[in-house]
């Protein structure tokens, strides 16, 4: 009976530990979930227990050391260890997740006094701290880091280097980011023998994923200001304006002269105008005529020696920017909003495509070659809200068949179930148009097997 007793305390105890409270929710919009479950404001976070967000979702962490930990739309993350010792701050152990997407991370007191046991993970980086505030991008492949105060080392997973250590990794295959370093990032790429330092824009996790206008402020004296800083200059300028209309409408008045005593104030009734009637033809709202958006996508880095199709910057100032995964981006162009119907479903037929295999032979030994896509199939069911996708995938070896499942939303976007590196699923992220009638465009990113990975676009209708 004591063991038994014994052996429960011990699954309670463990139990418990394994389900510390590593912050609470203070802030969800749009499609979020924190584990099985919703997420919703005031519930706690627990060591280990995975968020994630739609294509319009947003969950703000506050940890128990009053730090932030924030997720963009289409990331998932967790907080995997944050263990505090007050008294000796040698003992924290604090470490972060992001699998996909963008995220932002800003320091609480307890990393800031322990800085040396402070890891954030991506599936290709170890980032660690200086004290700081700094928003990641990642996918399976590539992880971009961009410091808005404080510093960061960054290394690849190479050497000593382990996902599973803690702490940065530091030596001659890191690199170091400072908030002093105005418009750069580090850029680590999987199988890279060291990180690579390079102009932000539009590369920057923040431009990839914008920050809400509500998300806190950070002074640092870059720019850096959110919408709510805007509104609360306007409304200062509109209060000053108001005051002092207010006061030269009330200051020296025009005195009306009184009455001569005595005299009475002749009245004079002023003449009886008839205007004259004039017909206004009733004024008739023309809408303007917008054009069907479309959707553009295209390979925005050089690769095999190739050119880039596409000036992404140049693109973006005519076209909305939708997606980046890899070397491929997907954009739309302005016009009439899609908007998805309630019922029925669609086939679409692969009609143009550009795939670039890469495979990792080790030490940094990572080589790109071209590939082709055929027997696609698109299937859109929309009383569902869904898609399915195959396809096979041509290299210079083999043929692979490779797919995805996903959601559709109201507006026609598209993404995928996460991959999470599983052989032959893809990542994907498109649009529906109403362009010829009924057209659909993304762009995706996958592992084929244990060496190599595919990234490309494809256009259906």
């Amino acid at each position: 009976m004591q063991k038994l007793l014994l052996t429960a305390l011990l699954v309670c105890a463990a139990h418990a530990a394994h389900a510390a409270d590593a912050g609470k929710i203070i802030f969800v919009a749009g499609t979020a979930r924190a584990g099985e479950v919703t997420a919703r404001e005031g519930a706690s976070v627990q060591e280990g227990q995975m968020l994630s967000t739609g294509g319009d979702g947003f969950i703000y962490v506050k940890t128990i050391d009053s730090g932030l930990f924030i997720l963009r739309p289409n990331t998932r993350a967790r907080i995997v260890t944050y263990r505090i010792d007050q008294k000796n701050p040698a003992n924290t152990r604090i470490k972060l997740e992001l699998l996909s997407g963008v995220a932002r991370s800003k320091s609480g007191e307890a990393v800031k006094l322990a800085r040396q046991n402070f890891r954030f993970n991506t599936p290709v980086a170890a980032i660690g701290v200086r004290g700081t505030d700094f928003t990641v991008f990642t996918d399976d492949d590539t992880s971009r880091v961009a410091v808005i105060s404080g510093g960061v080392v960054v290394s690849g997973f190479t050497g000593a280097c382990r996902p599973e250590g803690g702490g940065p990794c530091e030596g001659a295959a890191s690199r170091e980011l400072s908030a002093a370093q105005r418009g750069r990032l580090v850029q680590v790429r999987r199988g890279q023998a060291a990180p690579q330092l390079m102009e932000s824009s539009p590369l920057s996790p923040d431009q990839v994923s914008p920050p809400r206008g509500d998300e806190p402020l950070v002074k640092n004296g870059i720019g850096a200001v959110s919408a709510q800083a805007s509104v609360g200059v306007e409304a200062m300028k509109n209060s000053g304006l108001n005051s002092a209309i207010e006061k030269l409408a009330t200051a020296n008045p025009v005195p009306i002269p009184a009455p001569m005593p005595g005299v009475e104030s002749p009245v004079i009734s002023p003449p009886v105008l008839t205007p004259p009637v004039v017909e206004v033809p009733p004024v008739i709202d023309v809408a303007p005529v917008l054009p069907e958006r479309t959707a553009i996508w295209g390979r925005w880095q050089p690769a095999m020696n190739r050119y880039a199709s596409i000036d992404l910057s140049e693109e973006r100032k005519r076209n909305e920017l939708l997606a980046l995964s890899g070397y491929f981006a997907l954009f739309r162009s302005p016009g009439k909003d899609y908007v998805a119907p309630n019922n029925g479903s669609v086939g679409f037929s692969l009609r143009g495509s550009e795939a670039i295999v890469t495979t990792e032979y080790g030490f940094g030994n990572v080589v790109a070659a071209p590939a082709t896509l055929s027997n696609g199939i698109l299937t859109v069911d929309f009383g569902e809200r869904s898609f399915t996708t195959r396809m096979d995938v041509t290299t210079a070896s083999d043929v692979v068949r490779v797919g995805a499942d996903g959601i559709v939303k109201g507006d026609g976007r598209m993404y995928g179930n996460a991959s999470e590196g599983r052989h032959g699923v893809l990542n994907v992220q498109g649009i529906l148009t109403n362009e010829r009638g009924g057209s659909a465009a993304y762009i995706f990113d996958g592992r084929l097997d244990d060496k190599r990975t595919v990234n490309g676009a494809a256009t259906w209708r």
